[in-house]
């Protein structure tokens, strides 16, 4: 049986968002239980008989970390927070995992104050899955650390390998690093230096493919890529906004004249099938990796079936032995 300690007060819509989450994962699976932490009377509302009260327990506190809190707001809140709590349950071995889709900052900086780094790694990164042609990627650092040497960005690649091979056991792992050309001689001189030394590294998880430019990114061709959390967070933001912009378009030629609405009638299932495809709630569950203990982060605008897909990564990784992994392959 897996444990995952549940922030059921961070995020949109919260604790309605987290507990329907919650329920809906439970009917895919029959093996997690939920260690919920927040307000007891408001979690108890949204709770029905299709989740089964075996697998789950509510631990209250009225106490939440706000959205609107700088890290070190968040910090000196106080250790009876619901994200406080549902980190120091993994701390105490008391779960496998943690969720919140509360305070991202928060979420970092409390989860360092009580986890300790996996040996030999300086800093934590925060990694997510990006859809491409033949499956997914692993793309981090998204946002955790501006400034990266070669030696982080090496860590990177080898804890992104970590993730991909625990999610998808039966593929290749393929390296990448994220930069303004496929060249050898482009580039900053800490992504040259990584590109050298990751050239030089023999490692039976994956396999080092050179550098990829954004345009690449969706090709498949590489399931790992790499970056400072600078350059990556650019780059999510950008296909974020890109792919809502392409689905944005479509809907308005398709209802913006009686031939765009038989077009659109026409084509129903296959702009259904389209749209399914770029809906970023099938990706949502980023992983604050380097950690100890797996912290996942669910998009604090998502609906609960983001919410439940967070928690599907959650059981994924601790099933797939991520963080023995990244030991293995870090030392």
């Amino acid at each position: 049986m897996i444990t995952i300690a549940v922030d059921a007060m961070g995020g949109d819509g919260s604790p309605k968002k987290i507990i329907d989450g919650i329920t809906h994962h439970f009917k895919n699976t029959n093996n997690v239980y939920y260690k919920i932490f927040g307000d007891k009377e408001k979690i108890e509302k949204f709770i029905t008989k299709s989740l089964d009260n075996k697998f789950y327990e509510i631990l209250h506190t009225k106490n939440l970390v706000k959205g609107t809190d700088t890290p070190l707001e968040a910090a000196k809140r106080g250790k009876d927070t619901s994200m406080w709590l549902a980190i120091e349950s993994v701390k105490n071995k008391k779960a496998d995992a943690v969720i919140s889709a509360g305070n991202t900052g928060a979420l970092l900086v409390i989860s360092k104050l009580n986890l300790k780094m996996i040996e030999n790694i300086d800093k934590p990164a925060l990694s997510a899955l990006w859809p491409n042609k033949k499956g997914m990627s692993v793309v981090l650092d998204l946002g955790a650390n501006i400034e990266c040497n070669d030696k982080n960005l090496i860590d990177f690649a080898i804890m992104g390998s970590s993730i991909f091979k625990s999610l998808y056991p039966n593929d290749k792992a393929k390296v990448a690093l994220l930069n303004i050309g496929s060249e050898e001689i482009k580039g900053n001189d800490v992504i040259k230096e990584t590109y050298q030394k990751l050239n030089q590294i023999q490692n039976e998880d994956f396999e080092f493919k050179g550098y990829i430019e954004g345009n690449n990114l969706m090709k498949g061709e590489v399931n790992v890529i790499v970056s400072d959390g600078f350059t990556g967070n650019i780059a999510l933001k950008t296909a974020e906004g890109t792919a809502n912009f392409i689905t944005d378009e479509l809907k308005k030629v398709f209802k913006d004249n009686f031939i765009g609405k038989i077009s659109g009638l026409i084509n129903y299932f296959n702009f259904k099938k389209f749209k399914k495809r770029l809906d970023p709630r099938l990706y949502n569950g980023a992983i604050f990796i380097g950690l100890d203990t797996p912290v996942i982060k669910s998009h604090g605008s998502t609906d609960y079936i983001g919410f439940s897909n967070s928690l599907s990564v959650c059981e994924k990784i601790v099933k797939g032995n991520l963080i023995d992994k990244i030991k293995k392959n870090i030392s």
